[in-house]
Formats: C-alpha cells, sequence, structure tokens
C-alpha cells in the first residue's frame, strides 16, 4: 500500500478527486468548504464575544476545522513518511527553458533566483510582488 501511495498519480486521477471535494461536500452534505473560513473560525473560538462578525456559534462549523487540521495532520505524515530521497525530477526540455530566465538552480522545490530576500528587492522581484498581489 505504501509503494502505490508514494508513487506520482497521473494528473486524471489526482485532479478530480481534489477538485470535486468542494462540490461534493455542497452537494452531499451541504457544507461550504473554505480554507480561510478557518482563520474566522479559530477567531471566533480564541477572542469571543468582542467583535461583532466573530460573534456566532462556530462550535457549528467544528467539522470544517477537524477538516483542516487532517489535512495538516495529512501532509505532516505525507512529508515525513512518503518522502522521496531522490528529490524532484525535472523534465531536460524545462531544465533548459528555466535556464533562459536565468534559473539555474533546479535542485530543490523553490528556486532561489525567485524565492529569496535578494530577489524580493530586486526590481524584477518587485515586479513579481506586485503582480502576484494582482493576481
Amino acid at each position: 500500500m505504501m509503494e502505490f501511495l508514494s508513487q506520482p498519480w497521473p494528473w486524471y486521477v489526482a485532479g478530480p478527486i481534489m477538485g470535486l471535494t468542494v462540490p461534493a461536500l455542497l452537494l452531499l452534505g451541504n457544507k461550504h468548504f473554505g480554507i480561510s473560513a478557518n482563520l474566522r473560525h479559530a477567531c471566533a473560538a480564541c477572542f469571543p464575544a468582542r467583535i461583532p462578525f466573530f460573534r456566532y456559534n462556530w462550535k457549528k462549523e467544528i467539522w470544517n476545522i477537524v477538516f483542516v487540521s487532517g489535512i495538516l495532520i495529512g501532509a505532516v505524515i505525507a512529508a515525513n513518511l512518503l518522502h522521496n530521497p531522490a528529490g524532484v525530477k525535472v523534465a531536460p526540455a524545462l531544465v533548459e527553458e528555466l535556464s533562459t530566465y536565468g534559473i539555474n538552480n533546479n535542485g530543490g522545490l523553490l528556486p532561489p533566483e525567485i524565492f529569496s530576500f535578494e530577489s524580493l528587492f530586486s526590481l524584477r522581484g518587485f515586479i513579481l510582488l506586485v503582480g502576484g498581489g494582482f493576481l
């Protein structure tokens, strides 16, 4: 079973499983699902009766908090037990195309040419930050 779970799943299997979770919750259980809604529930639980926006019965949404907790626990388990020591395999054509953009370190998950404090304070980093903010 672990061998099956540790292999990459095809996009046509993993995509629908992830994409149909929200509509299935809405249609089958009349449950509105959103990860960011849990921030509101956490604030309502931790800071009760201070702000009118957080004055509601957050306990009826406990299923959503449990669901997100399961996602976090599953992510920790997957990162520790299903870790691939070989690293990320990137297609040679993609490595070549990324090198034309100045991204040469393909050994990690996030290239430091884009995701670092040095690149954040450059013109390119500023454009990516502002452009990403508008998206």
